[in-house]
């Protein structure tokens, strides 16, 4: 498996509509693309100095599934819209055999 981390630190004038707009949107997907596994969006609930606003872990069975993933149109609109309104992205993408089914 392969496991996709993403995180956001929005700009601090982004507005609560345009955050919920980017989860909603992160969350469907999920729905929208064949390959992903597995998705889990959310925003963070500890709020500390080191935080981000919000994460999102996606599945994939291999590297060819994050590919077909990255391209997607649905994700490439989504992904334009969080650099939008991010001073900051980050991700980390691992392979974890522990998850295979």
């Amino acid at each position: 498996m392969l496991i996709h981390i993403v995180i956001w630190k929005y700009r601090a004038e982004t507005s609560a509509k345009a955050r919920e707009e980017h989860v909603a949107k992160l969350r469907g997907l999920a729905g929208v693309v064949p390959e992903v596994r597995s998705l889990s969006v959310g925003f963070d609930v500890l709020r500390l100095p080191r935080s981000y606003d919000v994460g999102l872990v996606a599945v994939f069975e291999d590297r060819a599934g994050l590919d077909a993933y990255t391209v997607h149109p649905e994700h490439v609109a989504v992904a334009e819209m969080g650099r939008g309104i991010s001073e900051h992205v980050a991700s980390v993408d691992f392979e974890d055999d522990d998850h295979a089914a």
